[in-house]
């Protein structure tokens, strides 16, 4: 069983937010006592990679942190050998890929779990967290919550869309036009759930929002569009003027950010702001979904 995509975890979602708020309030360790997690990084990290390294630590296993340029994948290796290889020494991979399709041709040749730790097409992991965070916070029924996410239409909100079909909450997406999100991703969370709306208007879409999320405007890879995208994403900035049309709602963002860019100083270090708990329950709810994918008997 793998986690590639947020769909993967449709038939489970609700189990894993349930063991990481078990988690959370419960000390478990030596569960894992034995096994190892691989960890192949093709971009930087912080917190998926310390989250992961925790999580197993503290579940009594171990991670090793491989880093892309140092495997002979960056050599050239097939990753189908790569995956074959690693399923013989360890008990999951979890994968930071360049390419969505790497890690679905990780997943095909591997007999152990595989999970993606962010792709150019989804982050997963980030967005099974969000919503735990949300639910955490939230002040009414899920069936009543708003989330707006505001800027780029990128993996984040990918996976943030249909992670929001899955749990039941209304999603309201605001981009500039020609930075919407996947038209398949689109397509699938709509089979789910009618509540999800793509604007080109912030204010529009952030009308009667209970959560506000933003993203970087240039994600790793990007560098090259920086200039236009700066340009393009200015109007899509998440600070207090734009908070006037939704007074009450609480603010999110996944990290790192770009202080002064799509999120200003004084809202994301506000009261309003949950940045930091998302960031928390990272943990978690990595320790739900290790538990969930990594069989506990041998």
């Amino acid at each position: 069983m793998h986690l590639i995509s947020v769909l993967d975890a449709k038939d489970y979602f609700f189990e894993i937010l349930n063991l990481a708020k078990k988690i959370k309030k419960e000390k478990y360790s030596d569960i894992f006592k034995g096994r190892t997690l691989a960890m192949i990084f093709e971009k930087p990290s912080t917190r998926t990679r310390v989250s992961f390294e925790v999580a197993m630590n503290q579940l009594g296993g171990n991670a090793i942190y491989l880093d892309y340029l140092t495997t002979q994948l960056s050599r050239g290796e097939a990753i189908k050998d790569t995956a074959r290889t690693l399923s013989r020494y360890v008990d999951a991979v979890m994968i930071r890929a360049k390419n969505h399709n790497d890690i679905v041709e990780f997943a095909n040749y591997s007999t152990i779990p595989v999970i993606n730790g962010l792709s150019d097409l989804e982050h997963p992991c980030q967005a099974i967290s969000d919503i735990f965070t949300i639910f955490e916070h939230a002040e009414k029924d899920k069936s009543d919550i708003k989330l707006c996410y505001i800027g780029d239409g990128n993996n984040v909100c990918n996976s943030l869309i249909l992670a929001s079909a899955i749990a039941g909450i209304e999603i309201s997406v605001a981009t500039p036009k020609g930075y919407e999100p996947d038209e398949n991703i689109l397509k699938e969370a709509k089979k789910i759930s009618n509540r999800i709306s793509i604007t080109h208007d912030p204010i529009e879409a952030i009308k009667d929002a209970d959560f506000v999320y933003t993203d970087v405007w240039v994600s790793m890879g990007q560098e090259s569009e920086a200039e236009e995208r700066l340009k393009v994403f200015k109007p899509y900035q998440v600070n207090s003027e734009l908070l006037k049309h939704a007074p009450n709602a609480k603010v999110m963002h996944c990290l790192p950010a770009k202080r002064g860019l799509e999120i200003t100083d004084d809202v994301l270090d506000s009261e309003k702001s949950i940045v930091f708990d998302q960031a928390e329950n990272r943990l978690h709810v990595q320790k739900a979904i290790l538990l969930k994918l990594i069989p506990i008997e041998k």
